[in-house]
């Protein structure tokens, strides 16, 4: 009987324990696939981690973001004398591969502010923009100058929309730097910007140069407005640039002639003088 007794708890232990192991299956089952997934995932060493897929089906590591303040960038990253120059509205057909020219012969590099649909239609000018060591920056989708008075939900598609055609137009180069049109910044747009890795950029000297003023007016704009910082604003888009291209190859070798070096807008650093 003792024997029969021993074999009868053994028994028991074991569909006991086989019991548990059914239970949890069913549990896993119930949570469902990728619930289930990463609960498996928790708690087993080695678990395989699945890559992103793009929209081709090809596998991709994800794409590691920055960690940018949300304060608007408006120092040099070099400090000293060194200025920002910073083209917005673009790229356009016309007007961007004459102000790159300009840019080449002098020696001196860039932040492009891009409209997300310019981008898309000119993915040529874009890979230019990049091969020759300037920057990209998000200038949104439509160049809403109000949308500090739009839902959030609409800044955050604005933004994130155009940094995806812009990156893509880019063949992946990521975008650094956002610039709210017309200066419309918002807490929630700022933030939106530095959590996608791009910092917000403000500017020291409007050129006025949309407004087509003359060559000579943007020049002088640029002359008389440089004590109020480094970061300068042009335009590549939007309209007839004629003007801005003039005042770009008479300001460049001015600045070089006052002593001052280019340089890119801070980007993780603080936004000091």
């Amino acid at each position: 009987m003792r024997r029969m007794g021993k074999y009868t708890a053994h028994v028991a232990v074991l569909a006991s324990a086989v019991g548990i192991s059914l239970a949890a299956w069913g549990a896993t089952a119930l949570v469902g696939g990728e619930e289930g997934a990463a609960a498996a995932g928790a708690g087993g060493a080695g678990a395989p981690k699945v890559p992103a897929q793009q929209a081709d089906g090809k596998d991709r590591p994800a794409k590691p973001v920055t960690r940018v303040p949300v304060g608007i960038a408006h120092a040099a990253e070099a400090g000293g004398r060194a200025v920002n120059i910073t083209i917005d509205d673009g790229p356009d057909p016309r007007w961007t591969p004459q102000m790159l020219d300009i840019l080449k012969e002098n020696g001196v590099k860039a932040v492009f502010c891009m409209i997300g649909p310019q981008a898309k239609q000119h993915p040529d000018l874009v890979k230019r923009v990049v091969a020759e060591g300037h920057r990209l920056c998000d200038h949104t989708m439509t160049h809403d100058t109000a949308m500090d008075r739009k839902p959030v939900a609409y800044q955050k598609q604005q933004i994130l929309d155009a940094r995806k055609m812009i990156e893509e137009a880019a063949g992946g180069v990521e975008v650094q730097y956002y610039r709210a049109p017309g200066g419309a910044f918002t807490p929630d747009s700022r933030k939106i910007a530095a959590a996608a890795g791009m910092r917000p950029l403000g500017w020291n000297v409007d050129t006025k140069d949309f407004e087509r003023p003359g060559a000579a007016a943007i020049v002088a704009t640029v002359k008389g407005e440089l004590s109020n910082g480094p970061t300068i604003l042009f335009h590549d888009g939007g309209g007839d640039r004629s003007q801005t291209v003039t005042a770009l190859r008479q300001v460049l070798p001015w600045l070089k002639q006052q002593g001052h070096t280019f340089s890119f807008p801070v980007r993780t650093a603080p936004d000091t003088p």
